[in-house]
C-alpha cells in the first residue's frame, strides 16, 4: 500500500541519507546560492535544505505539509543555526511577499494535478525577489522508464513489475508540459537541464538487497506487498554484476527546469 507520511514511523524516511557531490555541483552551475535566502518547498526530510546551506545560503526556510515529516527534518538538521523549518501549504504557504531569492521545488509536482501545479507555481512566483530564481527538480516519463542497470537500479523496478511503470508514468508531467505552466505563470528565461544524481554507494550485495527491503526513502516500493518485494529483490540480483573490488553506484536520471521572475 502506499507509503503514510504522516506517521511517526516513516518521520526519517527522506532524511537518512546526505546530498551528494553531484546534486551541489549541478546546483551550483545553475544558481547563485551563497549569500541568498532561499525556500526548499515541500522539504522532505531536510535533506536538501542542508544542501543549500552547504552551497552558502544565508537562511533556508523548508516547508512540508506533514507535522511528521517537519519532526525528522528539524532532527537531520540540528545545530544549523540558519534553517528553519515550517509546516504548510505549497499552494497558500503564509509566507511573505518577495521574501526569497531561491526556490527549490524537488520531487513535489508528480504529487499535484495540472491545477495544482498552476496555483503552485504562482505562489512561488509571489514569494520570488524579482530576478528570483525558481528550480524545479522532478521525473519526467522519459527519465522513469530508463532500462535497469547495475547503476540505474529504479528500472530494473518496472522492468519486473510494469504494474509499476504504469503508476509512475501517470503521475509525471512531460517537459514541455512543465515549461509551458512556467511560461504561462509569468516566469522567464526557462531552461531544461539535466542531471544524473548519485543516490548511494553500495560495497557489498546485501547492502543494496537490505536497501531495497526496508523501502527506505523509496515511496514507490510501499506499492508492492512483502512477497513482492523479497522477488523484486531477487531479480535485481541476479542482473547485477558484482565485481571484487567495485561497488555499485546507484544513480537516478532527473530533469531540472531553470526559470527566473
Amino acid at each position: 500500500m502506499p507509503i503514510d507520511f504522516h506517521s511517526e514511523r516513516n518521520r526519517f524516511t527522506y532524511a537518512s541519507r546526505e546530498v551528494d557531490a553531484s546534486w551541489l555541483k549541478k546546483i551550483k552551475d545553475l544558481v547563485e546560492v551563497s549569500g541568498k535566502r532561499a525556500l526548499d518547498l515541500a522539504c522532505g526530510g531536510g535533506i536538501y535544505s542542508k544542501g543549500l546551506v552547504q552551497l552558502g545560503a544565508s537562511h533556508v526556510t523548508g516547508l512540508d505539509f506533514s507535522k511528521e515529516v517537519i519532526a525528522g527534518a528539524r532532527v537531520n538538521c540540528q545545530g544549523i543555526e540558519n534553517v528553519e523549518f515550517v509546516e504548510g501549504n505549497v499552494f497558500d504557504t503564509g509566507l511573505p511577499d518577495e521574501e526569497y531569492d531561491l526556490i527549490l521545488q524537488r520531487a513535489l509536482i508528480h504529487h499535484l494535478d495540472e491545477a495544482g501545479v498552476k496555483q503552485c507555481l504562482l505562489e512561488c512566483k509571489r514569494l520570488l525577489r524579482k530576478g528570483g530564481v525558481l528550480i524545479i527538480q522532478n521525473r519526467t516519463p522519459e527519465d522513469c522508464l530508463l532500462p535497469g542497470s547495475n547503476t540505474h537500479i529504479r528500472g530494473y523496478f518496472f522492468e519486473r513489475y510494469p504494474k509499476l511503470s504504469f503508476k509512475e508514468v501517470k503521475r509525471r508531467y512531460p517537459s514541455d508540459v512543465v515549461m509551458n505552466n512556467l511560461r504561462d505563470a509569468g516566469f522567464t528565461k526557462v531552461e531544461e537541464h539535466m542531471l544524473w544524481e548519485t543516490r548511494k554507494i553500495y560495497y557489498e550485495p546485501e547492502q543494496l538487497s537490505n536497501d531495497l527491503l526496508q523501502r527506505t526513502g523509496r515511496s514507490l516500493l510501499h506499492e508492492l506487498t512483502d512477497e513482492e518485494l523479497a522477488n523484486l529483490v531477487s531479480y535485481i540480483e541476479l542482473h547485477l554484476l558484482w565485481q571484487v573490488n567495485s561497488p555499485i553506484i546507484e544513480k537516478d536520471r532527473w530533469t531540472i527546469w531553470r526559470a527566473v521572475k
